[in-house]
């Protein structure tokens, strides 16, 4: 019964099929490279679907020939000829894809030296190298030669190899922004590195690519390539956090982010500890956590009191002390007066 019905379920099958492709997030697709690695991988995964294909081709040609050709015809019972082999189809059919893993080797592994973090000269004036640690679940990254932390997005500039050194604070995470390149693993006290280069401006969406707790599949981040004088315009504010701070110090939201322990755990500009997040930018991201709205009070407050609601397993603990609304409402118009760019900036 199921298989004289089944195929009416084939139209809504390969439509699922279809339209799983519409499922990402903006820019997380290897198939659109914006970066001269992402686009290496992206063509070598066409080769390699042209010669699966070539190959699948001939394979099934033959077969279908020598199907119909030696089919067994009616009132033919005899015994077919028996034959041990011939040596020139032998040959033939191992030579063939010997050929053809050539054709794979030669750009895959010249394309491994030319994309290997050794390519960018450790003293090249201008080359930005980023620290990158893995967290439970959000992504810290410390501009090295700038003297300042980051968190959750991380920027770049446009037409420039940027390297990223990767650890891991807990357990294995895995880096991936497959618009710009492949994905490399970051582990517990090794680490690991890769250059990455964005041709365009834009906003890159990143993932974790590596199953690492409950909330794994939330823990994204955002890879955001402006021109370099806005890259510098930017690094500039960055480090300039730590003075303009002075002027929210005396904000109602600054004295519960005080009160309430956030301090302990989340830096803005020269204060607190780096335990979590630095918050220096806060009021510039475009997500909270990494995946949710960040213009929405409502979540945003859900987030601050019960992070686990948000982002089950994350290390993020509620505050050591209730807050109450008027605090919260403080709070967080206190959280989105960190910015270090305004309207009148670009970036």
């Amino acid at each position: 019964m199921f298989r004289k019905h089944m195929w009416r379920f084939l139209p809504m099958t390969l439509l699922l099929f279809v339209l799983t492709g519409c499922l990402g997030k903006e820019n997380l697709t290897a198939l659109d490279p914006k970066g001269p690695a992402a686009k290496w991988i992206y063509d070598n995964m066409i080769l390699s679907l042209v010669i699966m294909t070539f190959v699948s081709v001939v394979v099934f040609v033959i077969f279908f020939m020598i199907l119909v050709k030696f089919r067994r015809k009616d009132g033919d019972d005899a015994l077919p000829k028996q034959v041990h082999g011939n040596m020139a189809m032998e040959i033939t059919w191992t030579v063939i894809p010997v050929i053809l893993l050539i054709i794979l080797f030669i750009p895959t592994v010249s394309g491994t030296f030319k994309f290997h973090v050794n390519a960018v000269p450790e003293e090249h004036e201008g080359s930005v190298y980023i620290d990158v640690t893995g967290h439970q679940y959000w992504w810290q990254f410390d501009y090295v030669g700038e003297g300042f932390t980051a968190g959750q997005e991380v920027y770049i500039p446009v037409g420039e190899k940027v390297v990223f050194e990767l650890n891991a604070e807990d357990v294995i995470h895995s880096f991936w922004v497959p618009a710009l390149g492949g994905k490399i693993d970051t582990i517990p006290g090794v680490t690991n590195a890769l250059w990455l280069q964005a041709e365009k401006p834009g906003v890159y969406q990143g993932k974790c690519a590596e199953l690492c707790g409950p909330s794994h599949a939330l823990m994204d981040f955002k890879v955001i390539a402006l021109e370099r004088d806005e890259y510098d315009a930017w690094v500039a504010d960055m480090q300039g956090v730590e003075a303009e701070q002075t002027a929210v110090n005396a904000e109602a939201g600054y004295d519960v982010f005080q009160d309430k322990g956030c301090i302990s755990c989340h830096a803005v500009g020269g204060e607190g500890l780096g335990t979590g997040p630095a918050l220096s930018n806060f009021g510039d991201r475009k997500t909270l956590a990494g995946v949710h709205d960040i213009d929405d009070d409502e979540k945003l407050a859900a987030w601050i009191r019960d992070p686990q609601s948000l982002k089950q397993g994350a290390k993020m603990p509620p505050p050591e002390k209730e807050i109450s609304n008027d605090e919260m409402d403080a709070l967080i118009e206190y959280l989105r007066s960190l910015q270090v760019r305004g309207a009148d900036k670009p970036y």
